[in-house]
């Protein structure tokens, strides 16, 4: 395992039929993180409301978490909309500490502030009812997904991802993509941060918006990607292959036992939060 100063995954959506937790685990069996943030939407609450999914494979990513954490790794969880009944909770679970929001320092000593997302979605804030429907939309297409990719893999063609074609060639989805970016990093310059680490949008992503760093994880339904920092402060986009990893046996021991608890940002967490598109473009005036 490499040593590695933190990791960020999102958008793992457990109760969904097609997460991939077996390239997750491969993932996490290759590092060993000081810290490690679970981004939101690790768990697929609505999904698992309407009808109960549950395998092995998501009991063993449960169990590395864990196994991490006796290791000596700091767990932060900041829950997203479809885990948001975690929001109930109280500072911390078995020790995951949960917040909307946390203010992560870098070994360079940046601030980088690291939010689910679904906090600017406004559709997802006040159309709760749309969104859902978007999101049973988008596990059809899932499904038509799967079923296209097993003929190209009788022609022996390689994976081709049908959705997320489809997703980037429609122009009001890559309207909301920029939108996204550019109120989540305004977000973040009022938090006086250098960056923000965030997911919802499922579009793994490091660049530089309003002067401001911006770093998306991506998801483990399509992109299967996670954002690793290493020890200078450098991050970094790791794809890991949808394939299942050989088991590592783990034997816990400490890190670093005195490290840093990173900063829990205090709600209200968003004060412009259920601003429309349009009301943020005349702050931004």
């Amino acid at each position: 395992m490499k040593r590695v100063r933190s990791i960020f995954i999102s958008d793992v959506h457990l109760g969904c039929r097609y997460a991939n937790t077996n390239a997750l685990l491969s993932f996490l069996y290759q590092y060993q993180p000081d810290y490690l943030y679970l981004v939101g939407d690790i768990i697929d609450g609505w999904r698992l409301k309407r009808c109960w999914y549950w395998t092995d494979s998501y009991s063993y990513l449960i169990r590395r978490v864990h196994d991490l954490m006796r290791a000596g790794t700091q767990v932060c969880y900041a829950p997203g909309n479809h885990d948001e009944f975690l929001r109930d909770f109280i500072d911390s679970v078995e020790g995951v500490r949960l917040a909307d929001e946390f203010v992560h320092l870098t070994a360079d000593g940046r601030r980088m502030l690291v939010i689910h997302g679904d906090q600017f979605d406004a559709v997802v804030r006040q159309a709760r009812w749309l969104s859902m429907l978007g999101d049973m939309g988008y596990n059809a297409l899932l499904r038509i997904n799967q079923w296209f990719n097993l003929g190209l893999r009788l022609f022996g063609k390689r994976y081709w991802s049908l959705s997320k074609y489809i997703k980037h060639q429609v122009k009001l989805a890559t309207c909301f993509i920029g939108q996204f970016e550019d109120v989540v990093t305004k977000h973040a310059a009022a938090r006086n941060c250098a960056g923000v680490i965030c997911g919802h949008i499922h579009t793994p992503l490091i660049t530089h918006r309003n002067g401001i760093e911006y770093l998306n994880t991506g998801d483990w339904v399509e992109s299967c990607t996670g954002l690793v920092e290493h020890l200078d402060g450098t991050f970094e986009i790791v794809h890991q292959p949808e394939h299942l990893g050989t088991a590592i046996a783990f034997e816990p021991r400490p890190l670093m036992p005195s490290l840093p608890r990173p900063q829990v940002v205090p709600r209200p967490h968003v004060a412009l939060a259920t601003l429309d598109w349009d009301q943020w473009e005349a702050w931004d005036d």
